[in-house]
C-alpha cells in the first residue's frame, strides 16, 4: 500500500473508532473525529499530513501518480 492509502484508511478507522467509544463512553471522544477532520481539511489545501510524514520515515512508498495503479 501507499502513503496515501494508508493515510486515508488511516483516517476512516479513527473517525469510526471515535464514534463507537462516544456511543459507548463517553461525548468527548467526538474530539478525536473532529481532530482527524481539520487534519484532513488543512491537508487538503496545504499538501501536508503529518501521518504521511511518519509513513514516510516508517519507508512506506509514495505514489507514482503516473496514472497506473501501484503493484
Amino acid at each position: 500500500m501507499t502513503v496515501e492509502r494508508i493515510t486515508r484508511a488511516l483516517a476512516g478507522f479513527l473517525v469510526l473508532l471515535s464514534l463507537v467509544l462516544a456511543f459507548g463512553y463517553s461525548r468527548l471522544w467526538l474530539l478525536l473525529a473532529a481532530i482527524v477532520g481539520v487534519n484532513l481539511f488543512q491537508s487538503a489545501f496545504t499538501s501536508w499530513c503529518p501521518g504521511m510524514a511518519v509513513l514516510r520515515k516508517l519507508g512506506f512508498r509514495e505514489c507514482d501518480c503516473s496514472g497506473q495503479r501501484p503493484e
